[in-house]
């Protein structure tokens, strides 16, 4: 922890340092290339079924403590953004890094963000960007405050965050179309699994008719096993969002994944997610929002389960937020799961306060 505050000290000093200097001695520059953001998520989260152990259970990774005043999520991040060259590190704690990092070796638990990007057209808008980036796949990322539901769905919990490799993407001249095309280390993976020589591979094409509505088709086509036990497994993510009117708007969602049964067998075990959330917002500081999904998974092609049904889970959940300021957020959640795969439901409660500093 203390090589991670001193090294998130560092970004901050130097991004800094060089952003003045830059605006010193660039007096032709409008604004810095350099910026320095920072987000903290504090929340608590009441289980209404006794829950010793203080964990939610293993197929949900945000908000994951129970009974106890906790922090999701808190970075610090460096970014430049030129012409023809741009880059981010970012630096992060929280139990979120703990449930999602597990897997990763030393100080990479604690790296939220760090990629590096070159325009690779001079007429058109088409980079190739390289490291540690968000994921592109799902509606929902890992900044509490950018979702329109306090918690996660369950499709964003069990789909890649995160991902590591080489992307090349191309934004049309009018932005309405984002192409891109990426090289994997995995599935949520920064450092590849032992035994695995496969990379994987992803496309993802979304559309912008107009700021209204967003669509957006992703996939994955992958294996997160050893060569000696590969199954592979094809992802698609497909959602829609909508801004129906100044008040009111809508996210629908379904993604659907399939995995062989084996290494050599033709045939597939598959998992299937239908998503909805509907946001009504009275005001520019208070934002209402209802959820309802369902994660179809009997193989355990994502979530394994010994239940002879695979896991089948039914959620719904009431959050509302209130914009206190500009930097701070303050967010409550309802959330009913009801899981046929263990015969039994759950009910809990969350709040949270988020800050953002961009």
């Amino acid at each position: 922890m203390k090589t991670l505050i001193l090294s998130a000290l560092a970004i901050a000093s130097v991004s800094n340092a060089i952003a003045q200097d830059s605006t010193q001695t660039g007096a032709a520059a409008a604004t810095s290339p350099f910026a320095v953001s920072a987000y903290v998520e504090s929340y608590y989260l009441q289980d209404f079924a006794k829950n010793d152990s203080h964990t939610m259970p293993g197929f949900i990774y945000n908000h994951n403590r129970t009974g106890e005043v906790n922090i999701n999520l808190a970075f610090l991040k460096g970014s430049f953004t030129g012409d023809r060259v741009r880059a981010n590190l970012a630096l992060a704690a929280g139990t979120y890094m703990n449930a999602n990092y597990a897997a990763e070796p030393g100080v990479l638990k604690n790296v939220f963000e760090a990629n590096a990007g070159v325009k690779i057209s001079k007429n058109h808008n088409l980079w190739l960007d390289a490291g540690i980036m968000p994921s592109h796949i799902g509606f929902e990322s890992a900044i509490g405050k950018d979702n329109w539901a306090l918690t996660r769905s369950l499709v964003a919990e069990n789909t890649p965050y995160f991902e590591t490799g080489l992307k090349l993407g191309f934004t049309s001249q009018d932005s309405k179309w984002y192409l891109a095309a990426v090289y994997l280390n995995g599935w949520q993976r920064i450092q590849r699994v032992d035994g695995n020589t496969m990379p994987a591979f992803g496309t993802q094409v979304t559309y912008k008719p107009n700021a209204a509505v967003t669509l957006n088709y992703s996939t994955f086509i992958g294996s997160d096993k050893p060569d000696s036990t590969r199954q592979m497994r094809y992802y698609h993510n497909i959602y829609g969002v909508f801004q129906l009117s100044e008040k009111w708007g809508l996210t629908t969602g379904f993604d659907i994944g399939s995995e062989q049964k084996s290494k050599r067998s033709s045939t597939y075990n598959t998992v299937y997610v239908p998503v909805m959330i509907l946001r009504f917002s009275p005001s520019s500081r208070i934002h209402i929002a209802a959820r309802g999904e369902y994660y179809h998974d009997r193989k355990g092609v994502i979530i394994s389960t010994d239940h002879e049904e695979g896991f089948r889970t039914l959620g719904t959940s009431l959050n509302i937020d209130y914009q206190i300021t500009p930097q701070v957020m303050w967010r409550i959640e309802v959330r009913h799961l009801d899981r046929q795969d263990v015969s039994k439901s759950s009910t809990y409660m969350t709040t949270a306060l988020t800050f953002a500093l961009n």
